[in-house]
């Protein structure tokens, strides 16, 4: 349910790692609309569940860091975690590609002034 969202997260927070209380704020975040909010205890208890059940194996694709509750993507040890850096890292450049202005075709400016 929430499992591709933790490990976009993941992925964002890069080599350092980001803590599990942070990964649940972000989840939560991305899942709050006007309508619904998700019960926040239940959210954390289930980012940290994820977390400690994909981190047991030295080839898994989440690791624990040197910090105490501090996890990142296994990108030494784990083929997957590499192929979903790569799958994340096109996605956010398309993303800026379709956010990002195109240019005037003449270098026209086709603007509209306010005060005519």
């Amino acid at each position: 349910m929430y499992d591709r969202q933790i490990l976009e997260i993941l992925a964002e927070a890069g080599n350092g790692g980001i803590s599990v209380q942070s990964v649940a704020r972000h989840v939560y975040n991305r899942n709050c609309t006007f309508f619904s909010q998700p019960d926040y205890a239940e959210l954390h208890s289930y980012v940290q569940q994820y977390l400690l059940r994909n981190s047991v194996r030295q080839e898994s694709l989440v690791e624990r860091t040197d910090r105490r509750g501090y996890y990142r993507l296994n990108t030494e040890r784990s083929a997957d975690a590499r192929q979903l850096m790569l799958q994340f890292k096109e996605s956010r450049e398309e993303d800026d590609d379709a956010d990002g202005e195109q240019p005037a075709a003449n270098g026209q400016d086709l603007s509209l002034c306010l005060f005519d």
